[in-house]
C-alpha cells in the first residue's frame, strides 16, 4: 500500500509518498508561492500515484482543526496573506476521493518524533521547533493534544532577560516567546543571523533563558516524558546544556524530573521529522 505525506511550511512544500514501513519511493520540494501555482504542483504529483490510500498533511498556520467547524481543513490568519483562509483539504478532496490526516506541521513533527525519533518508546512528549517561528507539539498517550484550536506556544509570554532590551518581533504580542527566541528575534536584535554568532556569544545565554523557561511551563502544565527541541535555532547544540542548567535553576526542585539528559533532548529525525509524521499519520488515518 502507498502512503502521501505534505510537509506544508512557510518557504516550501515537500511531498511524499511512502510504502507502509516508511521506504520512501519518491519525494519532492516545492516553493511555496501562490495557493494556485503551488496547489497545481502538490496535485500533479499525487496524480502520479493513483493507488495511494491516504495522505497525511502538516501545514503551517494558524489551521482550523475543529471537524464541526464550517472552515475545518482550512488555513486561517496566517500572515501569509495569499493563503489567509484557504480551504486546503477541501482543495484537496476534490481532486483525490481518499482518507487525510490533517494538522499542523510542529504536531506532525511531534508525532514523528514520538514514533520513531528522540521520544520513541514514550507515551508522551512536547516537540518544540525554533526557527524562523516557535511552535510546540503536545503528545498525551500517543494522541495529538488539540481542543477547540491547535497550541500555539510560541506565544507564551515569558520574563524578560533582565541583560535583554530587545523589543520583541512579534507582531502581536512583542515580547512573547516568538518574539524574543525566534530565529529572526536573535537576527534583529544582533544584527546578525543566529548562524554566525560565537558559540561564546551572549544570545546563547538569554536564548537558553527564555527555552527554560517556556520547557519549565511545558513541565509543570504537561509533565511529558521526553521534551524535544528542534528547528534551525536548536542546531546550535551549545544551547542545550545552557537550557537544561538555566531549567534547574527555574524550576528549583520543586517536582522530580528525569535526568535532564535524558529529558531535554535534540530531534532525532532533524529535518524529516514533519515529513516522517505526516506519513506516520497517513499511515494511522487509513487503518482507523
Amino acid at each position: 500500500m502507498i502512503f502521501g505525506a505534505i510537509e506544508a511550511g512557510g518557504t516550501k512544500f515537500v511531498c511524499a509518498v511512502s510504502d507502509e514501513n516508511l521506504s520512501l519511493i519518491e519525494r519532492i520540494s516545492i516553493p511555496t508561492t501562490t495557493p494556485d501555482e503551488t496547489m497545481k504542483a502538490v496535485i500533479q504529483f499525487f496524480e502520479g500515484y493513483p493507488e495511494i490510500k491516504a495522505i497525511g498533511i502538516g501545514s503551517f498556520g494558524p489551521i482550523d482543526i475543529n471537524p464541526k467547524s464550517d472552515t475545518y481543513g482550512s488555513i486561517t490568519s496566517t500572515p501569509k496573506l495569499a493563503w489567509a483562509n484557504y480551504a486546503f483539504l477541501d482543495v484537496m478532496k476534490q481532486h483525490f476521493d481518499i482518507t487525510y490526516a490533517w494538522t499542523t506541521d510542529v504536531n506532525a513533527a511531534a508525532f514523528g518524533e514520538i514514533k520513531k525519533g528522540a521520544a520513541a518508546g514514550s507515551s508522551s512528549c512536547v516537540y518544540i521547533t525554533v526557527g524562523t517561528g516557535i511552535g510546540a507539539g503536545i503528545i498525551i498517550q500517543d494522541k495529538i493534544i488539540e481542543g477547540f484550536s491547535h497550541p500555539e506556544a510560541g506565544h507564551i509570554g515569558i520574563k524578560r532577560h533582565p541583560d535583554d532590551h530587545f523589543e520583541g518581533n512579534c507582531p502581536y504580542h512583542a515580547d512573547c516567546l516568538e518574539g524574543m527566541a525566534s530565529g529572526p528575534a536573535i537576527g534583529k536584535r544582533y544584527c546578525d543571523s543566529a548562524k554566525i554568532l560565537d558559540p561564546t556569544h551572549q544570545a546563547w545565554e538569554i536564548e537558553a533563558d527564555y527555552l527554560a523557561q517556556a520547557l519549565v511551563a511545558m513541565t509543570l502544565i504537561v509533565s511529558p516524558e521526553k521534551i524535544v527541541l528542534g528547528g534551525g535555532v536548536m542546531k546550535q547544540t551549545q544551547l542545550f546544556p545552557l537550557i537544561r542548567a538555566r531549567f534547574k535553576t527555574l524550576l528549583n526542585g520543586y517536582v522530580v524530573t528525569p535526568n535532564l539528559e535524558d529529558y531535554i533532548l535534540p530531534c532525532a529525525l532533524g529535518d524529516n521529522a514533519g515529513l516522517t509524521g505526516c506519513l506516520l499519520l497517513a499511515i494511522d488515518a487509513y487503518h482507523k
